[in-house]
């Protein structure tokens, strides 16, 4: 737009004519108020808003639109994809958990086994040693008693045979004389009670 002419000979700026001018440029081609705002210009201002948005909808929609639709699609797929993903990690950690689970009391049954193997392992030694233990005891206690039964004897032989040497002494002391079948008769005869 031409708000200001220039004069022919000086090169200098002329002031408009208030025709030329119009309501919105004052006579020396400054704006009146807002220029956005003037009438006589409205027209021209909505014709090149509305060519700035087809340009601006025309480049969203051929260039910029597709690439951030692309954009999202990828992104959509790609988290579909994580989510499936963990989905199967998922199952596998819970299939995972159930193995370790089973294998937990397939081995704490296993370990009970053991152990009742072993306590009756250590019952059957104990058994045997308690058996042996009592059959030596008992052999011991059969020659013992058996030795006891051999000092009994010895010791009650011994005895008759002192009791009648004495039972003689005591006859001899006294000034009589006995013989050995008395003597023998009467021991046996107190010694059996």
């Amino acid at each position: 737009m031409a708000t200001e002419t220039t004069a022919a000979e000086g090169g200098h700026v002329s002031p408009l004519s208030l025709e030329e001018a119009g309501k919105c440029v004052d006579s020396h081609g400054g704006a009146i108020g807002m220029p956005q705002l003037c009438g006589e210009w409205m027209g021209n201002q909505i014709f090149w808003l509305l060519v700035a948005l087809v340009v601006i909808f025309f480049i969203l929609s051929r260039i910029a639109l597709p690439r951030i639709a692309s954009i999202l699609a990828e992104r959509q797929g790609s988290i579909t994809n994580d989510l499936a993903a963990a989905e199967d990690l998922k199952a596998k950690a819970v299939e995972a958990e159930e193995a370790y689970n089973k294998a937990l009391a397939d081995a704490r049954a296993e370990a009970q086994n053991i152990v009742a193997q072993a306590k009756a392992d250590i019952q059957g030694d104990l058994d045997e040693a308690i058996a042996k233990a009592d059959a030596e005891i008992a052999a011991k206690s059969a020659e013992s008693e058996k030795a006891i039964a051999d000092i009994r004897a010895s010791a009650l032989d011994s005895v008759k045979v002192v009791a009648k040497d004495t039972a003689k002494e005591i006859v001899a002391s006294m000034g009589s004389k006995a013989d050995a079948k008395t003597v023998t008769a009467a021991v046996t005869a107190r010694m059996k009670g």
